[in-house]
């Protein structure tokens, strides 16, 4: 017994590098969804961080007026502790903007209090700055704040651009299947006027090319997203070995909502191909009536 032979061919080349054009937007995708997710994280992870923080730099003081710095600060309301910085702490907070050689011999390091504030009522700048003004010291106190919030600022920028990439490349995806579509149409027209002749619909053809791409759609989308798990997993991976990954960088961590979203791309990736391929071809057989 003979097996039947489909109304469309099972596959050719031009399939094949439909397959694999529509993976690769795939893998890009998801890679950009995933840095919009960890921009998103990245930012709330290091605002959470230094909100209710207060630096205070002192001049023209020695340690001994610092210390006296510090006991005043800490009795501004809404204060919840003030701790002058050791020279270690110095030299281990300044130490990235000098480079890997280090701080060098001789030059000064500012005297800072680094302030904790009461999460319900924090203490503001101004409050400290007459406080310590009031005491008769030249210091200056600025709030972590107002740079977390630039921070945010920042990555949410990101992370829209980030979004901004992954709907360009569904858009692509979606008009490269459609020309593919369309090709894969005129090449097999002797099929479609056979069809035509034997009584079939316009919505039974476009039935078949749909279900055709949407079959490539879910592999090539599948592929994409093991290739992104592949590469995110190698990112984490290098990165927690190294202990050295900036907390104001995208945050790949591979979580529930990572997962969900390597879940669904391909799916996403078969419903747009299934919905591409059947408007083509539907469109383009109305236009031969």
């Amino acid at each position: 017994m003979t097996k039947a032979t489909p109304l469309l061919p099972e596959s050719d080349a031009r399939e094949a590098a439909l397959f694999f054009v529509v993976a690769a937007l795939c893998f890009l995708a998801v890679l950009a969804a995933l840095t919009a997710r960890g921009t998103y994280t990245a930012a709330k992870a290091w605002s959470a961080q230094v909100e209710g923080q207060m630096t205070v730099r002192l001049m023209d003081t020695d340690r001994r007026g610092a210390e006296e710095a510090a006991a005043i600060v800490r009795g501004v309301p809404g204060v919840r502790s003030a701790a002058v910085l050791s020279q270690e702490e110095l030299e281990d907070l300044l130490a990235p903007s000098f480079g890997p050689g280090g701080i060098p011999e001789g030059v000064p390091l500012p005297l800072l209090i680094a302030v904790e504030t009461v999460a319900d009522a924090p203490a503001e700048a101004s409050a400290v700055n007459a406080a310590l003004k009031a005491g008769g010291f030249n210091a200056v106190a600025e709030a972590h704040s107002t740079y977390a919030a630039e921070a945010r600022r920042a990555l949410g920028t990101l992370r829209i651009a980030a979004i901004g990439v992954v709907v360009l490349l569904a858009a692509t995806a979606i008009a490269v299947i459609a020309f593919a579509t369309h090709a894969a149409l005129l090449a097999r027209k002797d099929i479609v006027d056979v069809l035509h002749l034997a009584g079939a619909e316009d919505s039974f053809i476009a039935q078949l090319f749909s279900r055709r791409f949407w079959t490539l759609g879910l592999k090539a989308g599948a592929a994409g997203s093991v290739a992104a798990l592949a590469v995110t997993a190698m990112i984490v991976f290098s990165a927690r070995s190294a202990g050295s990954q900036s907390q104001l960088l995208p945050q790949l961590s591979l979580d529930f909502w990572d997962l969900v979203i390597l879940a669904v791309t391909p799916v996403a990736a078969g419903l747009a191909a299934r919905w591409a391929a059947r408007g083509t071809v539907t469109h383009a057989l109305q236009a031969t009536l």
